[in-house]
């Protein structure tokens, strides 16, 4: 697939390019593509995204802290789907599951989110899922640090117990089998903006 990848000079861009490359993929500028993929900053999506669609490129966007419903009008004005997840580690996604179905027996949650201090957004998209998934409103603590990547926790308490459920991405290499799928399951899609990994899985 001929794909344009905005965010190539960036922290997950410069892991996922040699990745998708790897993977069989051809790396080209805008008029070329086939699809388009931006890892960028939440300002810059909404231009990127529109200039892929106005040439009828699906997208697959990693950035988080964009206006989705803007997006998504934009998509089905289009007629062209595009594919957002705030995380594209697999293992990411089984966390929220797994953290979703504690809830059903220990609904007291709170939510840590730790990533570099280069993150624009706080709380991360990542977290925010998490607490739609739980319900309840629970409360989301955000760290930002240097040395860090992205990882998060999730705090159940019950009298006498502690459940915690955490996930860690020690390197961005781990978001790169979540963007191959979303790539591959790209075309069946519907017009529109579809978000979560694990609508896929």
């Amino acid at each position: 697939m001929k794909i344009v990848l905005h965010g190539r000079g960036g922290k997950v861009g410069r892991v996922l390019a040699p990745a998708l490359e790897a993977a069989g993929h051809e790396l080209v500028e805008l008029d070329a593509a086939e699809t388009l993929i931006d890892f960028t900053v939440p300002d810059a999506v909404e231009a990127n995204v529109a200039a892929g669609l106005t040439r009828g490129l699906p997208c697959v966007i990693g950035t988080t802290g964009f206006d989705q419903a803007r997006v998504d009008a934009m998509a089905r004005e289009a007629g062209v789907a595009c594919f957002h997840a705030p995380n594209f580690a697999l293992g990411a996604v089984l966390m929220m599951r797994f953290a979703k179905e504690a809830a059903e027996y220990i609904p007291r949650a709170e939510i840590i989110e730790l990533h570099n201090e280069a993150k624009k957004d706080a709380p991360s998209g990542t977290a925010k899922a998490t607490a739609q998934l739980l319900g309840g409103d629970p409360a989301i603590h955000s760290v930002r640090l240097p040395g860090l990547v992205a990882h998060q926790e999730v705090l159940f308490g019950g009298e006498g117990q502690l459940l915690t459920i955490r996930h860690d991405a020690f390197s961005r290499e781990a978001f790169v089998p979540g963007v191959l799928l979303a790539l591959d399951k790209l075309p069946s899609l519907p017009p529109g903006l579809t978000v979560g990994l694990e609508v896929l899985m």
